[in-house]
């Protein structure tokens, strides 16, 4: 008797457990994934079904800390779904707290006119909020020409191509001023412990920024006010341990702040304006 998916997700995810505190979850994408479906209709309808081939390579692949990301090529984010592949960061879930902070700070309004997505790496920011605000264009900018050639296809692909333009360059922006800027920088410190599947996987540029984790905040804080448009706001990913520091930081600039937090309660989000 061939071997059912149901069986197999089990199986997997004991085995994943050895690298994943997500291993369940992490089964059941690789398996929507070999068997060409999305996760929801292989846990409502296909868990009899037998399993594909690939699978057993899929998990393969996660055992060796590739993320889940890079083997399926596709990550969801906000209300949108993104191609992802090695070289470009993989979007994440505390990232929508920009987007959150943006949908409360346009509450009652016809929202953002003009968005800019600084360090756009997959698009991930700039195509969630051009999908939130259907009357938005907006600009992506990277240093990473591989970044910009994923979020590219990303914005033709979710049908928004006429409303998005990348472009490279760095924190000081296109020149123009913006009703809404988000912008997740590079923030960890050199010597902080990263998991196998970031540190070994992940592109180092989009992630370190000097022993403290804030050489690249130092950088963008004189650069931001001039890139923000009168009534507009900016929107910062910041690590948990951060708040204070990138505070103080656009604070000496003349920026009003206030802190967001993520999920799980911890602060993740500078908004300022």
């Amino acid at each position: 008797m061939a071997e059912t998916a149901r069986r197999s997700l089990a199986e997997a995810a004991a085995r994943l457990a050895e690298v994943s505190p997500t291993a369940r979850l992490d089964a059941e994408l690789l398996m929507a994934h070999a068997m060409g479906c999305t996760r929801e209709a292989l846990l409502l309808g296909r868990l009899d079904d037998a399993v594909s081939e690939d699978f057993v390579a899929l998990v393969e692949r996660r055992l060796r800390h590739e993320p889940v990301a890079y083997i399926t090529g596709s990550r969801a984010f906000w209300t949108i779904e993104l191609a992802t592949a090695p070289g470009v960061l993989v979007p994440r879930a505390d990232s929508e707290s920009l987007i959150e902070a943006a949908v409360a700070h346009f509450a009652g309004t016809a929202g953002p006119r003009s968005v800019l997505d600084l360090g756009t790496g997959s698009g991930a920011l700039l195509l969630a909020a051009l999908d939130e605000w259907p009357e938005a264009v907006g600009v992506g900018i990277d240093a990473s020409e591989a970044a910009l050639t994923i979020a590219r296809a990303n914005a033709e692909r979710l049908g928004v191509g006429g409303r998005a333009r990348f472009m490279e360059g760095g924190w000081a922006g296109d020149g123009a001023r913006h009703d809404l800027i988000l912008c997740n920088p590079p923030y960890i410190g050199t010597d902080e412990p990263l998991p196998r599947e970031v540190v070994e996987w992940e592109p180092a540029s989009a992630l370190f920024a000097g022993r403290d984790g804030l050489d690249d905040y130092r950088t963008i804080a004189p650069l931001l006010g001039r890139q923000i448009a009168p009534g507009g706001v900016a929107c910062i990913e910041i690590g948990s341990t951060q708040a204070g520091a990138v505070s103080a930081l656009f604070e000496a600039e003349g920026l009003s702040v206030n802190v967001r937090n993520d999920l799980a309660g911890l602060p993740r989000c500078v908004v300022a304006g």
